[in-house]
Parts: structure tokens; sequence; C-alpha cells
């Protein structure tokens, strides 16, 4: 029995480890903690997500993408945050 509904699973969870991670990002210690592991997995869902979308096994290729550079961003963030914070 075929099952031919997308699979967009990947795709949301890098949304919403993206959000998580880049809102998480701004508060100092408590994001360094948070903000790392889910924007490693929202960048890790995210690439798969598009691999999904681009091989038309999901429908959500612009969540993932999405999901994607949130968690790049969340982690440039988070860098940024624990410079500023170590210095002085």
């Amino acid at each position: 029995m075929s099952d031919d509904r997308p699979r967009n699973g990947a795709g949301a969870l890098a949304l919403s480890t993206g959000l998580l991670a880049l809102a998480f990002a701004f508060f100092p210690f408590v994001g360094e903690f948070v903000s790392v592991p889910t924007a490693l997995v929202a960048i890790v869902a995210g690439w798969v997500g598009m691999q999904r979308a681009d091989r038309f096994v999901a429908t959500n290729g612009g969540e993932a993408i999405t999901g994607l550079l949130l968690g790049v961003g969340g982690l440039a963030v988070t860098a940024i945050v624990m410079a500023a914070t170590r210095m002085g």
C-alpha cells in the first residue's frame, strides 16, 4: 500500500526550532544552552527538508529554507552575544 502524503515534518521542525533558537539567542548565558542545540537541529532539519522538497517528496520547501536561515541567524546572534558578554 502506497502512502503519497507529503513528508513535511523536517521543514516544520526546522521552522519551529529555528524560531526558538533565534528567540533565545538574545538572552546571555541561558541562550547558549538553548539556542546552540536548537539552531543545529534547525540547520540539519532545514537541509533535510530542502532535499525532500527538491525530490518532490515534501511540499514545504519554503519552511525548510526559512528554518535553516533562522538556525544560522540564531547561531550568529548567540556568537555575538557570547562575545559581548565575555569582553570586559
